[in-house]
């Protein structure tokens, strides 16, 4: 079986199924059919698919014709599970949240599987690259693919590969960025080399799935300990009258030992803000607290109260109460120059001004629409932005600094300008940092 499937993969006959066509699984579509790969595409959004299929994208930074070329020739998606069987290589990527007890969600994932699963056959590897824990792999998927009587290294394969997406970075590609990935076993690990060492520039093996499930999680867990300690500096900085951008340019002079991370209102994003959870969550089974993680977790939650104190404060300062301000939030995908709003903190700092009684609006170039979220709602469209329009609002909040926005515009005629993104370097009698 394995030396079928490197010979369908090394000829590019192989047909790559791709569950999830997000963030993650519309750039990796794209690879392959780039490389000269058949993909079918699996999502259970109807009406995803069928814009695929008329090859239209709904994601910004992915364009239609991108998509439209695609699927002249080497593309097709479906809702249609039981066309699993068609496809050699199953690549799952489907989301991986936490419940409302801020623990780990893998239903998405055991779901995903159940679906696929009486259509396993003989000759097909299936690689997981939703973010999880440890274990997740060997202990969930492969038990269920085994229940038919295949067997996880001999007939069938199975990966872990972490997906390393950067949406809305042109400087990273799916075929730039280093792939690391880990098999079950030495077979699956062979078979997971050819099948993305075919279209990434850069494969890294690791020893096990474990490892590879570590490694996701290790550098998202970097990130937002980073992100937590800038956080907390940004805090005492302003006790101290100090700005901390400031410090952190004149920081990163320094040609070794220092990284700069930057603060904000916190994080967002379907990884940073979640993964540490997923970790915390399978320590406990050890006996073990992971307290310094959880510390800058709990730090990057409640810098959005310091955003919105310092928001009062300013108003308080023009004679203003929050409770019946105009407040417009530039921004509210969760990092600029992308229409993602995955854990989003501008809508977290939108609903808490709203609890203080302010009526909120927003400007957001790449969201014309407030989207429908289980958590948050909002019945608002995006204002557009010109002098006369940011002059009658009492406060403007910067919550993400997109870089179509006018920053001199904006300043030249607000009344209050809350940075929380540092972007005014310059000192102004109307801007407040945050």
């Amino acid at each position: 079986m394995k030396n079928k499937l490197l010979d369908k993969i090394n000829s590019k006959e192989a047909v790559i199924g791709i569950v999830g066509l997000g963030y993650v699984g519309l750039p990796l579509m794209l690879r392959f059919c780039e490389s000269g790969y058949k993909v079918l595409g699996f999502d259970i959004d109807e009406n995803k698919v069928e814009q695929l299929n008329a090859g239209r994208s709904y994601i910004e930074h992915i364009s239609s014709s991108d998509i439209a070329s695609a699927r002249k020739t080497l593309f097709e998606a479906t809702t249609d599970f039981s066309r699993g069987g068609e496809a050699d290589a199953l690549i799952l990527c489907v989301p991986t949240p936490l419940n409302k007890y801020r623990e780990p969600d893998i239903s998405f994932i055991t779901k995903t599987v159940e679906s696929l699963k009486p259509y396993f056959r003989g000759g097909q590897v299936v690689s997981l690259e939703s973010t999880t824990y440890p274990g997740t792999t060997d202990e969930e998927l492969m038990p269920r693919m085994e229940c038919g009587g295949l067997k996880v290294g001999k007939d069938l394969f199975l990966l872990y590969s972490p997906e390393r997406e950067d949406p809305g970075n042109p400087d990273f590609t799916t075929q730039t960025i280093p792939k690391v990935y880990g098999g079950v076993t030495e077979n699956c690990l062979e078979i997971g080399a050819a099948l993305y060492g075919a279209v990434i520039d850069e494969v890294v093996p690791v020893s096990s799935t474990r490892a590879a499930e570590l490694t996701k999680l290790l550098e998202n867990i970097y990130r937002a300990v980073n992100i937590g300690l800038v956080n907390e500096m940004k805090i005492i900085a302003d006790k101290m009258g100090i700005d901390i951008h400031e410090v952190i340019r004149a920081a990163a002079t320094k040609p070794f030992g220092f990284v700069p991370y930057y603060p904000g209102p916190g994080l967002g994003g379907h990884c940073i803000p979640i993964d540490p959870f997923y970790l915390t969550w399978k320590a406990r089974e050890f006996g073990l607290h992971t307290r310094f993680i959880e510390l800058a977790g709990e730090i990057n939650t409640s810098v959005s109260n310091f955003v919105v104190t310092k928001t009062t404060q300013a108003l308080n300062a023009n004679k203003k109460s929050v409770n019946g301000s105009r407040i417009l939030v530039l921004g509210i995908s969760y990092k600029k120059n992308v229409d993602d709003m995955r854990e989003s903190p501008s809508v977290l700092l939108m609903e808490k001004l709203r609890e203080l009684g302010a009526e909120i609006s927003y400007s957001d170039p790449h969201i014309a629409v407030f989207p429908k979220m289980r958590e948050h709602q909002f019945d608002l469209s995006s204002v557009s932005l010109n002098p006369k329009s940011i002059a009658e609002y009492d406060c403007v909040l910067l919550a993400t600094d997109h870089d179509k926005f006018d920053y001199d515009m904006i300043k030249d005629n607000a009344q209050i300008v809350i940075d929380s993104r540092g972007k005014y370097l310059e000192s102004a009698k109307n801007i407040i940092k945050a």
